[in-house]
Formats: C-alpha cells, sequence, structure tokens
C-alpha cells in the first residue's frame, strides 16, 4: 500500500523553498489581503482516512470550486434538459470572458466558466428566494462535508458584490438572451455567495468523495448522485475544470479538477480519493501555481492518472 502520508511530506518539503509563488487575485478586494505564503494540501481516501500536510486546516476562498456542488445541485433539479442552456465543451478563453457569448447566442460554453456558473445559479434559483438557494447550497457542502461548520465568508461575497462589474455583464447578455430567467442581481446575489464559501482543504477533500467513490460518500453511506453523473460531472471537470489551462492541467496531472481563484484545486482520483490544495498565488490562466505542481507530484508518485501511470 502506497504511504500517503510519506508522499505528502515529500511534496510539502520539496515545495516548502516556493512557497508564495505565484500572484493572489487582486481584483477581489479581500483576496488581496490573503497572505500568499500558505500552501495545504490534503487527501480523503474511499476507505475513510485523510492525509494532510501544511494549512491543510485554514479555511480560504474556494471561489469557483463551489461551480461543482452547484451543477450537482442544478442536475438534481432540472436534469439532462440543463444543456439546453450551458454547453459542455471547453472554452479556450478566460473565466470571465463574454466573446464567445454573443457569438453563440447566449448559452455558455461550459458549467465552469463564469457565465456558465451563472446560469446554472439561475436553474438553482427557481422556486427559491435568493437566500433559500444559498441556504441550499450550504446544506448541501455541509451534508457532502460531513460538517456542519462549513460557511459562507460575508466580506468576500460583499468584496465581489461591489467589484463583479463583469459578471454583471454576462448575465445581462444571457438574460438579453432569454437565458437568464430571474432578476440579475438576484441570480448574482446566488452567485456571489456560492463562490465565498469557505472551507479548508479537509473539509473540501471530504467534500469531493462522491465524485471519486461513484456518487455515494463512501464514510456516510449516503448517495447524492448516480454513478452515471458522478462520471459525467468528472468527465466536465477533467477537461473544462481549468477554464483555457485546462488541457495543461490534464497533461501535466490527469485528473479532473476544479479550480477556484482564491488559490484552491478540488481534484478526484476515480475509485481512490479526492485531493484538495491550496495556494493563494495563481499563474497566469488563474488557477493555483502550487497547487498545480503539487498535484503533479502527487500523481507522479502514486500512478492516480486516469490516462494510466
Amino acid at each position: 500500500m502506497t504511504d500517503l502520508q510519506a508522499i505528502l511530506d515529500g511534496i510539502h518539503n520539496e515545495l516548502s523553498p516556493r512557497i508564495g509563488e505565484g500572484k493572489v487575485a487582486d481584483y477581489i478586494p479581500e483576496l488581496a489581503k490573503v497572505d500568499p505564503k500558505q500552501f495545504g494540501m490534503a487527501i480523503a481516501t474511499v476507505d475513510g482516512k485523510v492525509y494532510s500536510i501544511g494549512d491543510a486546516g485554514v479555511p480560504f476562498s474556494i471561489q469557483s470550486i463551489s461551480k461543482v456542488f452547484m451543477l450537482t445541485l442544478a442536475l438534481g433539479k432540472v436534469g439532462e434538459s440543463l444543456w439546453n442552456r450551458v454547453g459542455r465543451e471547453p472554452s479556450g478563453t478566460a473565466f470571465n470572458s463574454i466573446v464567445q457569448l454573443e457569438r453563440e447566442e447566449g448559452i455558455p460554453r461550459n458549467p465552469f466558466v463564469n457565465a456558465g456558473a451563472i446560469a446554472v445559479s439561475d436553474v438553482v434559483l427557481a422556486g427559491h428566494e435568493p437566500r433559500e438557494a444559498i441556504g441550499e447550497l450550504l446544506r448541501f457542502v455541509r451534508y457532502v462535508a460531513d460538517d456542519d461548520t462549513v460557511s459562507i465568508d460575508d466580506r468576500v461575497a460583499r468584496s465581489e458584490t461591489q467589484t463583479g462589474f463583469r459578471n454583471f455583464a454576462l448575465a445581462n447578455f444571457m438574460r438579453a438572451y432569454g437565458n437568464i430567467h430571474h432578476p440579475v442581481e438576484h441570480v448574482l446575489g446566488v452567485y456571489f455567495h456560492q463562490c465565498a464559501l469557505s472551507m479548508s482543504c479537509r473539509q473540501l477533500a471530504k467534500a469531493g468523495l462522491y465524485l471519486a467513490a461513484r456518487g455515494s460518500n463512501p464514510i456516510t453511506g449516503h448517495s447524492v448522485v448516480s454513478p452515471k453523473r458522478a462520471r459525467r460531472i468528472n468527465a466536465l471537470m477533467l477537461t473544462c475544470g481549468h477554464y483555457d489551462g485546462s488541457g495543461d492541467f490534464a497533461y501535466h496531472v490527469g485528473l479532473p479538477g476544479k479550480s477556484g481563484v482564491g488559490g484552491g484545486i478540488l481534484a478526484v482520483a476515480p475509485g481512490i480519493g479526492s485531493i484538495a490544495v491550496w495556494s493563494p498565488g495563481l499563474n497566469k490562466v488563474g488557477n493555483s501555481q502550487l497547487g498545480a505542481v503539487a498535484l503533479e507530484m502527487l500523481a507522479a508518485h502514486t500512478g492516480w492518472s486516469v490516462f494510466g501511470d
């Protein structure tokens, strides 16, 4: 059996001199305040063990990683009809780009770019007040993490609301094409709060376990989604989870993953476990610079790549 703790310790030792690399997301004022000299990583395995290093217990803003959980909720609500409103192809453009929306008549390329995630939030909002939709997401994430202490950082949500002009533009653009059904400020209220979810690597790794275990939480025994749906969410994470860096991440790491501009990455080793890594400094396409390196090292040591060892 692979000694996962020894592998993590080795990764931590090797990367320690590089902690602080990259550039924090300074366009969101609250994220600009985060100390870049932090690094944590956790692995939750399907047999119930959790391994961790560094700052794995420190909560951080998971940002776009929340899109995985919202996608799960939306698919539970409307099923495959979701794909009438959101595509499933990699974008090849920045996460907050408006370019494709005009050419493709208000249908976002995938659920992980900002426009796609805003459309997904609109789906989850149906039949709810914004506060209720936010509460539904928080309950779901606490359920899959098996941890009632997961919370939303209101300061980050406020900071995003005050500076999220591009997201307002994306939402209004889709509304003009009839692909946003609720008032834009309500949809974005949900979206900004979901991005402000605050979790540690340990909590996040546990929350992603249902994607590693064919749709069920192997610790609690609770079924979350069908095996087919878990497989399809993983496929989207592999092809679209890192914006215009998705192909590079698949090439180097070979695992389904979803990044966030808070510096976190959630990765899934199907049948084995769920991995969360956090280092606030980002590379030029908005993914954690050191986090991606750590996951590449982990995949090399374990042979977990979905493409073979």
